[in-house]
């Protein structure tokens, strides 16, 4: 090193740079926006904010740009009230977390050996589903034989047995050998969730038998909160929340009419939250929750140091696809990472191979070491907060818990499970599903490998098959994918009969002047499976031969608006009466020109519903 070696901290890389203001930014934003205007019509910067503000499906606005400005200067602290930045500081030991991975083959002798390797290689805890179609209320014994139950905390799951299963897990505990004061976990028993996948009116009165289920069991709470319930079911970011909030208050209540204090009601309650793939909005929603259940506390009179909410995140069931599998390891990965950053005190990651059946060694290894790495690679487990401070994700946490405690306020009212029981929740439910399957069509909400670059030739992951779980008259689990999967098997059900669902693209001129929307077009077919056969030729006739030989009866135009002038009519018209019974094109009719109306039957663009045209589509080919 030379003699004369600079330290960093006389080096400023930033020097030669003027510090940008706001006003520079706006400049640079209306040259983008003006750049193709017309003189006169150029938009103002109001005009350009609200350009590029977005708006999510349940109704939260993302600004362009946040500043100072946004938030407020006293940010608080993680480990005290109202907890926002965490219920606990995080000293920088590896155990951020409790890693909880999902438990629910009905093999017993297979889930205790799948339960110990967790244990053995990076799991801290076990998440159980006790159901007809999963793990047996009398296998719980045998599939939690190995683990150590003063090191190891049991979290229960259940839609239909949940005070079976809560009994047989505390009989367990009695009968084991360690110190009843050192065994925690959770007991699952949530009847509200029971009640809102059943379609039954919630019974309270469990609360009753839970409490004295624990009595003996100090670090075992014996409710939660299950908001995953309802984001499984369609609920956003907004609404999960505002139903986690509404639910809790009305447990408290319960727990207090059983003769509990506002301070013990508290801490009988674990709330558990989904995770999803969009990382901020996750983030700033497990925030929100703790500072809107602080605030329950506050207005309920609980002990200052007691009002924390902790959540155990669950990788949204929803966002999961069985198509293209392997991207769901991806989806996982900021699913934790949001989960982390949020400050979640227990995780759960589903395996990439969820929705094809029951997970393999290999796919619960990667979902355990998803969180495993996170927490002891990248070191997210070491930070308390640290998305804290970021304006953006100060005012998305506001605007989350003004929105939710608004939708809480027009429920708490009558209580939550009344609103539940007359239909007021499923009708919220059935709007946001509305609006949220209106933006998967259109792919305003993509999903990689299902609605954008789909490879509709993979082969399938195929899982060992999961039993036929109860039919419930509730809530039901919805995923984004499903529609999509529903026409890819469609397609594929009628190639197995031996009518393979084909377009033919017509692309016309050069390939640099039908490449792009030929692209375009592909992949859009493809999404539902549908076969894609290229024609090129220099006359009308030759695509009409070609269309002859691919097979099929509808054709789509693939090319530039010049060419489409001089081209598009004339070869629409040949493949009419070569047999298409339908002719679109990619892009704008009018680029076609005169007569372009009459030639062609509709167009493909970026924003179209790709569900109703696919869904048409097979309908003509007769898949």
């Amino acid at each position: 090193m030379s003699d004369q070696a600079t330290s960093a901290a006389d080096i400023s890389l930033a020097a030669d740079f003027q510090t940008p203001s706001l006003p520079d930014w706006e400049k640079e934003v209306l040259k983008v926006l003006n750049r193709k205007r017309p003189e006169g019509k150029e938009l103002s910067i109001e005009q350009a904010y609200q350009r590029l503000t977005s708006t999510t499906v349940d109704g939260l606005e993302i600004k362009p740009l946040y500043t100072k400005d946004d938030v407020d200067d006293d940010l608080g602290f993680p480990g005290v009230a109202p907890f926002v930045r965490g219920t606990t500081v995080r000293t920088g030991a590896m155990e951020a977390w409790h890693v909880a991975q999902m438990h629910d083959d009905p093999d017993a002798a297979e889930t205790r050996r799948a339960v110990l390797a967790d244990l053995e290689r990076g799991g801290t805890a076990v998440y159980l589903r006790v159901d007809p179609d999963a793990v047996a209320v009398a296998d719980i014994p045998t599939v939690l034989s190995d683990v150590l139950l003063d090191l190891a905390p049991v979290y229960l799951t259940s839609k239909t047995q949940q005070l079976e299963a809560a009994k047989a897990l505390v009989e367990h505990f009695a009968a084991s050998d360690k110190d009843k004061a050192s065994i925690s976990g959770n007991l699952g028993i949530d009847p509200i969730g029971a009640a809102a996948l059943a379609g039954t009116d919630a019974d309270l009165t469990v609360i009753t038998e839970a409490l004295d289920l624990v009595k003996d069991f100090p670090k075992v709470t014996p409710l939660v909160v299950d908001a995953t319930v309802y984001h499984n079911a369609g609920a956003g970011d907004i609404h999960e929340l505002a139903y986690a909030v509404a639910v809790g208050v009305e447990y408290v209540r319960a727990l207090v009419d059983a003769g509990l204090s506002v301070d013990d009601a508290f801490g009988k309650i674990l709330f558990r939250v989904s995770s999803t793939t969009d990382q901020f909005a996750t983030i700033a929603r497990l925030r929100a929750l703790r500072g809107l259940w602080s605030r329950v506390g506050e207005v309920l009179g609980v002990t200052e140091e007691k009002r924390g909410a902790i959540q155990h995140a669950v990788t949204s069931l929803r966002q999961i696809s069985r198509d293209d599998a392997y991207v769901n390891m991806l989806r996982a990965t900021i699913s934790t990472f949001a989960a982390s950053a949020g400050g979640a005190e227990i995780q759960t990651v589903l395996p990439f191979d969820t929705a094809a059946g029951l997970p393999t060694d290999f796919s619960r290894r990667i979902a355990r070491n998803t969180q495993v790495v996170l927490a002891e690679e990248s070191n997210v487990g070491r930070v308390n907060d640290p998305a804290g401070g970021s304006w953006f994700v100060e005012s998305l946490t506001d605007q989350l818990s003004e929105k939710a405690w608004a939708v809480f306020q027009g429920l708490d009212g009558e209580g939550f499970a009344a609103k539940l029981a007359d239909g007021t929740v499923k009708a919220q439910l059935d709007e946001l599903n509305a609006a949220r399957a209106k933006a998967l069509a259109t792919r305003k909400v993509p999903l990689t490998g299902v609605s954008m670059f789909p490879n509709y030739t993979e082969k399938p992951v195929e899982r060992k098959a999961r039993p036929d779980a109860p039919e419930l008259g509730g809530l039901q689990e919805l995923r984004d994918s499903q529609v999509f999967e529903d026409l890819r098997d469609r397609s594929a059900s009628a190639r197995a009969d031996g009518n393979p669902p084909k377009v033919l693209l017509a692309c016309l001129g050069a390939r640099r002047d039908f490449g792009g929307r030929e692209g375009f077009t592909a992949n859009l077919f493809q999404v539902g499976g549908i076969e894609t056969v290229v024609a090129e030729g220099s006359t009308p006739e030759d695509f009409a031969r070609q269309l002859g030989e691919s097979g099929t009866t509808i054709a789509v135009l693939c090319s530039s608006a010049k060419v489409y002038a001089d081209q598009g009519v004339a070869v629409a018209e040949a493949l009419r009466a070569a047999g298409a019974e339908q002719v679109l094109v990619a892009g704008q009719i009018k680029e076609l020109g005169e007569g372009g109306d009459a030639a062609v039957d509709g167009n493909v663009f970026d924003g179209m519903d790709v569900v109703e045209l696919l869904t048409n589509t097979l309908n003509k080919l007769g898949a």
